[in-house]
């Protein structure tokens, strides 16, 4: 596939197929009329940011609109587009919640192993122990 694209060029498209998991589209290459028509796919997570519950609410066929080249594949003419990329104001949901074991109120931190460390103990020496005598026995 000889092509002028290049990633990060912006191109109109029209959507010619809606699947679950993106849409694909067709356009031409440098917005040039006059040459074949291009084929790509704007995956479901390209189309906007934020979750997608089903994309035919956002994605119909026949709908033009502009995206941007993300992805060329050369070995087998691949083109992957996104529109989320040209969002002016994209959502931004990055949320950073620490994980606890406990309740961080608490502040036991190890305490509440620290205090069964030497039963535990005990218990293993014993069970390895009782092994030990059972291969003895054989």
């Amino acid at each position: 596939m000889k092509t002028e694209q290049k990633i990060g060029d912006v191109v109109e498209v029209e959507v010619i197929g809606v699947q679950d998991y993106g849409a694909f589209v067709k356009f031409f290459p440098k917005n040039d009329k006059t040459t074949e028509e291009l084929k790509g796919l704007i995956h479901i997570s390209e189309i906007q940011s934020g979750y997608i519950s089903n994309i035919r609410e956002i994605i119909r066929i026949g709908q033009k609109l502009q995206a941007q080249i993300i992805d060329i594949d050369e070995y087998n003419g691949k083109i992957s587009l996104s529109v989320r990329s040209l969002e002016k104001n994209p959502q931004v949901h990055h949320f950073y919640h620490k994980k606890h074991f406990t309740d961080a109120r608490n502040k036991i931190g190890f305490e509440s192993l620290s205090r069964e460390l030497e039963h535990w103990v005990e218990e293993n020496e014993a069970y390895l122990a009782s092994q030990q005598a059972e291969g003895l026995k054989m």
